[in-house]
């Protein structure tokens, strides 16, 4: 979890519990998805029969956080990162995408069902070091980078640390809010988006039964070690 506090009230979005609890609500998942990636999206849903595994005790954070599902039959997953590591791209590679396309064969479908996919990660530092608030990656040929692969995989980095003019003032505003989930930041932001997600944040911190899950898990991490 990432951050260390003592009540549910206490957490940003930072915090994997809250940002799971938040991004399952599949209006606000919809929303993100239209910014982050500047398309219209009419619907999503996160499919009921999910499959998340654990491949190793170490896996850490690298898990699906979410994987929704939009009518032009792309996959998208999100996850909320804390902690640079130095195999955080590897990992990537092994737990998300292999994830996501086991799913397909999982049930027995040829490669060329694979869904296109896109994978996300909202990262409390800066992954590349070079300033931005977005890095946006697609396999494409080295020698002629007009090229690309057309294997329908994409994945996308955003920083809260981006200091770089590279995305607008709404952008900038959400990854603001991302550290400061807090009601004095939603007072001054004119940002829908931000606004919108945080009526989310406050409904999720004000049900007693998400409160008493937190509580649960605080206390189990605790007597782990954490």
């Amino acid at each position: 979890m990432a951050n260390k506090t003592n009540t549910i009230q206490e957490l940003n979005l930072t915090d994997s519990f809250l940002f799971g609890k938040v991004m399952r609500d599949t209006e606000i998942c919809r929303m993100v998805l239209e910014k982050i990636l500047n398309v219209p999206i009419k619907k999503a849903e996160i499919p009921v029969t999910k499959k998340i595994t654990d491949i190793t005790p170490d896996s850490g954070d690298i898990r699906l956080d979410a994987c929704i599902n939009d009518e032009q039959d792309t996959i998208y997953s999100v996850e909320m990162l804390c902690c640079k590591d130095k195999e955080l791209l590897r990992k990537a590679r092994y737990y998300f995408q292999c994830n996501i396309d086991s799913d397909i064969i999982y049930t027995r479908e040829t490669c060329t069902k694979l869904k296109k996919s896109y994978i996300i990660f909202i990262c409390t530092f800066d992954p590349f070091s070079d300033g931005r608030h977005i890095y946006t990656f697609e396999n494409r040929c080295l020698e002629d980078l007009s090229l690309t692969l057309g294997d329908e995989t994409t994945e996308i980095f955003l920083s809260t640390k981006g200091e770089k003019d590279d995305v607008d003032d709404e952008m900038k505003e959400f990854l603001a809010y991302i550290e400061n989930s807090t009601d004095d930041y939603v007072q001054q932001a004119s940002n829908p988006l931000v606004k919108a997600i945080h009526k989310k944040v406050t409904e999720v911190k004000l049900d007693q039964d998400v409160e008493l899950q937190y509580m649960t898990l605080l206390q189990r991490n605790e007597q782990g070690g954490i």
